[in-house]
């Protein structure tokens, strides 16, 4: 394998590294992730998290296993292992389906299937880069000079191999000087916006200001947002989408304050067999990260919590959904312009 580099994920031809984004922003540790079972485990406890970065993540791992020799029986049981690490980002299911169609294909050698694994692992990291940079480029015209805008989780370098999705977008916008800040949700429980996102926002020195998800509201309210951006893990097809929990609460206040709305998305996070929001499965995670969070408890352990992952935003209540191929409007979602688009 050719190496590789993306700002949570190292490959240096020989073994798979990740950024463990637990531990982020006050440690940088890489851990090893050649094996797809400790893959499994690092997606399951977030170490890699985003729903493109986890699909990329995936078929190195695999590609990295079918490198060291492994047997096509061994390589078929760790992809079915890794595709249920999660349920909610089809990214994962989309790049599993992919290398397994190779090695279903049959008839080859074995080197020219490792070959092709590994060439598949490689295409799929490189088409991440490249799709970033195209949902950028089309998210671009929609802001006019000097906005601010809202985000909420992390959608950056940490969870694609590119610039990111949503935070790809508001990157590129600010290096163009279309945006002059970045506000940042919390996203509770396990703060991924105040310990990722606004960790990237910094790296780049852009400009940014950190709240808590419930202040949101306020800022919408007092016209100091012009406009909210967010990542997804999966589209329905008919444009209601999953994304961190909290995301469905915020379409709500946008569209109660006329501030447009924008999920932005990669083609390989649309799932044309998934026909609305109710047919997406939603994670439940750990009560215990509701109650406290990096060994600190400020509930009763006792205490009963609900803890989705996601929440599934509808299509109603979308401006427009920002892809690598095309930027859809509300209006072109509810008559089923996605499919136009496969």
């Amino acid at each position: 394998m050719n190496p590789l580099e993306s700002m949570a994920l190292r490959h240096d031809g020989r073994a798979l590294r990740i950024l463990d984004q637990t531990l982020l922003p006050h440690r940088e540790l890489w851990l090893d992730a050649s094996d797809p079972a400790a893959m499994v485990l690092h997606i399951r406890r977030l170490a890699v998290r985003g729903a493109p970065l986890i699909g990329v993540a995936a078929a190195l791992a695999l590609a990295t296993l079918a490198q060291d020799g492994a047997a096509p029986g061994e390589l078929r049981l760790a992809a079915a292992h890794l595709r249920r690490a999660r349920p909610t980002a089809v990214n994962l299911m989309w790049a599993m389906d992919r290398m397994t169609a190779i090695l279903d294909g049959g008839r080859f050698a074995e080197d020219v299937v490792v070959a092709e694994l590994v060439a598949e692992a490689e295409a799929i990291f490189h088409e991440d880069v490249a799709l970033c940079e195209a949902m950028a480029g089309q998210g671009l015209p929609l802001f006019a000079p000097g906005e601010a805008v809202l985000t909420h989780c992390n959608s950056g370098g940490l969870a694609t191999a590119g610039i990111g999705t949503a935070f790809g977008v508001i990157r590129r916008a600010w290096e163009a000087g279309r945006v002059a800040h970045v506000y940042v949700d919390e996203t509770r429980p396990l703060l991924q916006g105040a310990r990722l996102t606004a960790w990237e926002l910094a790296r780049l020195g852009i400009p940014h200001t950190l709240i808590t998800d419930s202040m949101a509201a306020i800022l919408l309210r007092d016209g100091k947002v012009q406009r909210v951006l967010v990542g997804a893990d999966r589209v329905a097809a008919n444009g209601d989408f999953a994304n961190k929990v909290g995301t469905y609460g915020l379409a709500v206040q946008c569209r109660h304050h006329g501030v447009p709305f924008h999920p932005v998305a990669p083609w390989s996070t649309v799932d044309l067999a998934c026909p609305d929001g109710p047919a997406i499965p939603i994670e439940l995670r750990d009560p215990a990260e509701v109650r406290g969070q990096g060994g600190r408890a400020w509930a009763a352990e006792d205490t009963p919590a609900f803890n989705p992952s996601f929440d599934v935003t509808p299509a109603e209540l979308v401006t427009s959904l920002v892809l690598d191929r095309a930027v859809v409007t509300g209006r072109e979602l509810a008559e089923g312009r996605l499919r136009t688009l496969q």
